[in-house]
């Protein structure tokens, strides 16, 4: 690993954590106009149509209904139905949680909720009831907008204070505990929850109306309800509603709206938030004559940022998982850390093209792992869920590192990461871990295999950041951790497989078989053998040739992965978007066409990049096939747009094939720009790759050199 040492160096050397300077840039393209937040609302895409701001706390929308796999986000395109518009919810995820305080326009004569016309675009959202009243969305960081219009001037609203979407059937466990005070004289209403659903949870909310409250009733409660439910009514045919919310106090969010929205203009609301997105947006400029490819990449960079949200209050406070009040880096805290998928290639691009957010990412980890005992694996909230296998806010936080990030505790940030994998908790034991160098399937309930190669990336980030910080004996213990994979290696299939206490593999073995821990227990996660096998692969690609017999086996190995037969789709585990036993719509298999550039066949690993980003994506409702998972997908499309993909997530290698367009062009800040230009058809191989002129024949490009600027040509 000493070549590491010497990425460390010239990182720190040319100084590549770049600033957001755009001194370069002078906008005049309007790339929110290629963004339409309606793709990957039908189907499995799992995302939302309604209004937010970059890594926003509050994102507004409709709600179809409170609970299903389908409606994770509360939405899908298909169903006419509304219950109403919520305030939060998280994009793309496999679960529900979040959906706090709706509220639905309606009319006296008529409280029908079936939509009859939507409209979505950055910012904004509108959508016409059958009810014959209109509502309109739009938002701050913090800060919800609605605007509802009405036939005549008798408005009223419905307040459902015990809504959430729910991982939980029973809805009437959702809230713990509940208040609400309504003021007449401020036309408000204060209160907060305390709820349980994919995570217990507090939040505290502020509404304000633009006309005074002219009636109020209260609905009684149900056997198991504590939050209130409302109707109140307005003499006006037009009503503003701003909605903030606090994980901290009443106060807190009184604080964020006053802060954030103190008039009622909502033009200037969704002009405002079109301004901020253009710049996010302008971060990568794609040359690309079809209207379909520009859709589905500023979709996907739009998709990029809606997560993680930065939950702290305007003056930086939140509320962490101990439940205590704390403070955090530059007022940021983050939260909706979907790290088992995100740590693969979205925290890689947000280093490349959002540089200011990774100390604040990093940041947020380490205080969440002082507060809680060990490092985020799933939040929402600022509160743990546990949900997935490994820790991968260590790959995170090392790829930070790695690529010269600085502004926050070295020292700390390590001590965090060893002491999350040696001190058991609910989702490791590392007891077992180490006395068999693998989890045996007898000893666990399920998951063995996928369990014991996840942990084993996370020890070997460990093992490079404490080489780089001089831990000899740290690196020596956590890189022969790192190997435990080899002892699932069954080199009768070349396949990692399912060992039980005694080392005895699992028998009978079924490679194509999926398993997954909510749906049919086994020894994988989301995915088969075939599909986990190349997890080792991202960080040793060497070694796991070395197993099979050389390049020419692992060659013929990948061969026979993408050509293998399937069993069909499977939705809820991990069996979409399949070619061969190539399985798109789920994260372990995302990086592994680009393995074929460390094989025989590089061209081949070209032409499954180019199918998957055309037949696997589209501009359309149904145009994300899988779960995005706060932004993942994307990511794999915005990279493979480019023509690299970050095989493993922390070295600050890239492992390129063919872009898929014929020009592109980063905006680091500071004059620099990196560049990307393609001069090979369509269904052409590459035959030669070079930087600044100079051939690459490795297929590998640093972080450094992308951050120096420059130009990457393919030929």
């Amino acid at each position: 690993m000493n070549k590491y040492l010497l990425f460390f160096f010239t990182v720190t050397f040319i100084g590549c954590q770049p600033t957001n300077k755009r001194t370069q840039l002078n906008i005049t393209t309007d790339y929110t106009q290629y963004v339409n937040p309606f793709i990957g609302t039908d189907g499995t895409g799992h995302t939302f149509p309604g209004p937010s701001r970059p890594f926003a706390m509050v994102q507004p929308g409709p709600d179809n209904t409170s609970q299903g796999w389908d409606y994770t986000s509360g939405y899908q395109l298909k169903d006419s139905t509304i219950l109403g518009f919520s305030q939060t919810r998280a994009s793309g995820t496999g679960i529900s949680e979040f959906g706090d305080i709706l509220i639905l326009p309606f009319t006296t004569s008529n409280r029908k909720t079936r939509k009859l016309n939507e409209k979505a675009e950055i910012g904004y959202y509108s959508v016409d009831l059958e009810n014959k009243t209109k509502a309109e969305l739009t938002s701050t960081e913090r800060v919800a907008l609605h605007r509802y219009t009405f036939p005549n001037d008798k408005a009223n609203i419905y307040i459902n204070l015990q809504h959430g979407l729910r991982f939980t059937v029973d809805s009437l466990n959702l809230v713990l505990e509940a208040n609400s005070e309504i003021n007449t004289r401020e036309n408000s209403i204060s209160g907060y929850a305390h709820t349980k659903n994919w995570v217990e949870r507090k939040y505290f909310y502020h509404i304000k109306f633009d006309h005074p409250i002219q009636e109020i009733e209260k609905f009684p409660k149900h056997n198991k309800e504590k939050a209130d439910k409302y109707i109140i009514n307005f003499k006006t045919d037009s009503l503003l509603v701003k909605v903030a919310l606090s994980s901290v106090s009443v106060e807190g969010a009184i604080n964020n709206m006053d802060t954030e929205l103190p008039h009622w203009d909502f033009s200037k609301v969704v002009q405002s938030s079109k301004e901020i997105w253009n710049n996010y947006l302008s971060k990568i400029d794609i040359e690309e004559t079809s209207k379909r490819h520009k859709e589905i990449f500023y979709t996907s960079l739009y998709h990029l940022f809606l997560q993680p949200s930065n939950i702290a209050d305007v003056d930086g406070k939140y509320r962490g998982p101990d439940d205590e009040i704390h403070k955090g880096y530059n007022k940021e805290y983050y939260s909706t850390l979907s790290l088992w998928d995100t740590y693969r290639a979205a925290h890689p691009l947000y280093t490349l093209i959002t540089p200011l957010k990774v100390d604040a990412f990093v940041n947020t980890m380490i205080d969440h792992s002082q507060q809680q005992g060990f490092l985020p694996i799933w939040t929402a909230w600022g509160q743990e869920n546990y949900c997935m296998i490994g820790n991968h806010s260590i790959p995170v936080i090392v790829d930070a590192y790695v690529k010269g990030f600085s502004d926050f505790d070295a020292t700390k940030a390590l001590d965090a990461m060893v002491e999350s994998s040696i001190v058991r908790h609910l989702k490791s034991d590392w007891e077992m871990y180490n006395k068999y160098g693998y989890y045996p399937f007898d000893l666990i309930d399920n998951e063995s295999v996928s369990r014991t190669l996840e942990s084993g990336l996370d020890d070997y980030s460990i093992s490079l950041m404490a080489e780089m910080m001089g831990k000899e004996k740290l690196h020596e213990s956590f890189n022969r951790r790192s190997m435990f994979y080899k002892n699932l290696f069954d080199d009768s299939t070349g396949l990692m497989r399912g060992k039980d206490s005694n080392g005895k593999f699992r028998t009978p073995f079924d490679p194509l078989t999926p398993t997954s821990p909510m749906n049919n227990p086994g020894d994988y996660t989301e995915a088969n053998a075939w599909q986990y096998t190349w997890t080792p692969m991202q960080y040793d690609v060497e070694g796991y040739t070395e197993l099979l017999g050389g390049k020419d086996n692992f060659t013929k190995l990948l061969d026979e992965f993408f050509s293998t037969e399937s069993n069909g789709d499977n939705k809820h585990l991990g069996q979409e978007a399949m070619i061969g036993q190539y399985a798109h719509g789920n994260e372990p298999s995302h990086h592994i066409a680009y393995l074929y550039a460390y094989s025989d066949k590089p061209e081949k690993g070209e032409e499954l990049v180019s199918r998957i980003y055309d037949e696997f994506y589209d501009n359309t409702p149904r145009g994300i096939t899988g779960n995005d998972d706060c932004g993942q997908m994307s990511a794999w499309y915005i990279f493979s747009t480019l023509g690299f993909y970050p095989v493993n997530p922390v070295n600050s290698e890239f492992v390129i094939m063919k872009p898929q367009v014929s020009n592109a062009k980063i905006l680091l800040g500071d004059d620099l720009v990196f560049e990307v230009r393609s001069s090979v058809p369509k269904g052409e191989s590459v035959t030669k790759i070079t930087y600044n002129g100079k051939e690459i024949k490795d297929r590998i490009i640093t972080y450094p050199q992308i951050m120096s600027g420059g130009v990457l040509e393919f030929k």
